[in-house]
């Protein structure tokens, strides 16, 4: 059984940064016993998993046999997990150790809150809006059409939806906030099942929220904690995800309801 306070879970697949971002965790972190690094691979190519275990000193790793999805990953990270809380790591965030203390204390102090999440940025410095109001159909089609003038007509309501003009200088109750970097009650996690696995990936993080809101815990973004997330947008630029990303919206409109405006 750990004595940790915190599971922090990073499902990967070849991913590009993960190195970078387990050396950076290892600065940061060190051997503080408070944390416990957990990571499961999706059936990764060999090279990728032979260099991996160079970290198994630092993290637990589960090395599967198929891919199975984010969720799947996760959900097998920590539903059997004792730590009080969860933290859903990206394998392509880089984070600071005080940031996420920040965050914890204000968990500490605050019972209501389900679910943290914090400001992301790119590697330069800009914001990433990733937390959304409200999950349409129209929506998600302003984001992919390829049309800038159609963007520019519609300009305020993709603000609106991506939460453009959220307060930085306050913590702020939101609808849905982005699986890169999650830091959840282990209990509230285990309550609702984890990620509904049913997702490959994408929509798992938006659902987990919806399922957290069911039961009245307070879904909040803090702009005082901040980390780096070297956004891939993959549903954008490869049709294999963009597939993927159309059958995971497919079910959740299907579990949710659907919402074309």
């Amino acid at each position: 059984m750990s004595n940790a306070k915190v599971a922090i879970s990073i499902v990967t697949y070849n991913s590009k940064h993960i190195f970078d971002v387990l050396n950076n965790l290892k600065t940061e972190f060190g051997v503080d016993q408070n944390y416990r690094f957990v990571i499961f691979d999706n059936n990764s190519n060999e090279d990728y998993k032979q260099q991996l275990r160079e970290y198994m000193d630092f993290a637990e790793i589960t090395f599967f046999h198929e891919n199975n999805g984010f969720g799947f990953g996760h959900n097998y990270n920590l539903l059997q997990a004792n730590e009080k809380y969860f933290l859903v790591f990206n394998p392509d965030i880089v984070l600071k150790k005080d940031d996420l203390q920040k965050m914890i204390d204000k968990m500490d102090q605050d019972p209501s809150i389900g679910l943290l999440v914090p400001q992301v940025l790119n590697s330069d410095g800009s914001v990433q809006h990733l937390m959304r109001d409200r999950v349409s159909v129209f929506d998600y089609a302003l984001r992919f059409i390829p049309f800038q003038f159609v963007k520019k007509m519609f300009h305020k309501r993709l603000a609106s939806y991506e939460l453009r003009d959220i307060p930085n200088d306050r913590d702020v109750d939101i609808r849905i906030g982005s699986g890169c970097f999650m830091l959840l009650r282990g209990q509230d996690f285990k309550e609702v099942g984890g990620f509904d696995d049913r997702y490959f990936m994408y929509f798992e993080d938006y659902d987990l929220c919806l399922e957290l809101k069911k039961r009245n815990r307070r879904i909040v973004f803090t702009p005082f904690s901040q980390v780096v997330h070297y956004y891939e947008r993959g549903a954008h630029k490869n049709s294999r995800l963009f597939k993927i990303f159309m059958q995971s919206m497919y079910k959740y409109f299907n579990k949710w309801g659907w919402r074309l405006f």
